[in-house]
């Protein structure tokens, strides 16, 4: 069976390429993916048959072989970092709650700043 990589698939259309190991450009139609497969990102690898359909090659029987790299998790912080970060980010929190239980909320730019902080270790530590 060929091997290839995913050039590009659109979940919305249902449909995408692969281009083989030989070079040979192929269609992956949706319906072709291994069940419960609903898309596939770029670079991933897939081993598949091949019949030549009105329009040329098109992929039967996919069968994925390896993943395409995620780059956020490849790009994101160490761990030592994130645990100096999300120290930073507790004793943050501590002092926003001790103005609670007073009664008070932060104001409105010191909110927004805690809340984008939060967001943005969230997405770090969801990669």
């Amino acid at each position: 069976m060929p091997i290839g990589k995913v050039k590009w698939f659109d979940a919305d259309k249902g449909f995408g390429f692969l281009a083989a190991d030989d070079g040979q450009e192929v269609f992956l139609h949706a319906s072709a993916l291994p069940a419960g497969v609903k898309e596939v990102k770029a670079g991933t690898r897939m081993e598949f048959g091949i019949a030549t359909g009105k329009r040329g090659a098109q992929a039967l029987s996919v069968r994925i072989l390896e993943a395409a790299p995620s780059i956020v998790r490849a790009t994101r912080k160490p761990a030592e970092d994130m645990a100096v970060i999300t120290e930073d980010l507790i004793k943050l929190l501590d002092g926003i709650s001790n103005g609670l239980r007073k009664g008070r909320y932060p104001d409105k730019s010191h909110a927004a700043k805690v809340a984008a902080v939060l967001r943005r270790v969230a997405d770090d530590l969801d990669a």
